[in-house]
């Protein structure tokens, strides 16, 4: 059974609108931080932090991003979603949405978990997390 973690904007997130480019920005920039990181170790740290290739896919006007495991036996594949909030029909905030479907490795558990933190402590939002627990990555007043 496929699961998803959420990640909201909220009122103290840095951003008040979201798309896709933005979500890929920002996992590009994942994957530079880690290259600069593997290149103070020696060590092609890129490759283990980020063994997907990201793909832009389109259904039915909704597009997404299919992260495509680069070791099959070890990554499968994790779906990228982003809901504006901005159509009239779906009255929800922007969130990002992660999806570990069916037939994912419990490696790409792991790294949903992982990308989805960096991504809400990167936009500043609200994670909710698979197993339904919350984490705030926004400044909370007090």
């Amino acid at each position: 059974m496929s699961k998803s973690a959420f990640i909201k904007l909220v009122d103290g997130s840095s951003s008040a609108t979201l798309d896709l480019q933005d979500v890929k920005k920002e996992l590009s920039r994942y994957v530079e931080m880690t290259t600069d990181t593997g290149k103070q170790l020696d060590w092609e740290y890129a490759e283990a932090a980020f063994p997907y290739t990201m793909e832009e896919k389109q259904t039915d006007g909704t597009r997404w991003l299919l992260l495509k495991g680069k070791e099959p036996q070890l990554y499968k594949h994790l779906i990228v979603g982003v809901n504006t909030g901005t159509l009239e029909a779906v009255r929800s905030v922007p969130h990002i949405q992660i999806v570990v479907p069916d037939g994912a490795t419990h490696g790409d558990t792991a790294k949903a978990n992982e990308f989805s933190r960096f991504l809400a402590r990167s936009f500043q939002g609200e994670l909710h997390l698979f197993n339904g627990r919350v984490m705030y990555f926004y400044p909370r007043k007090p």
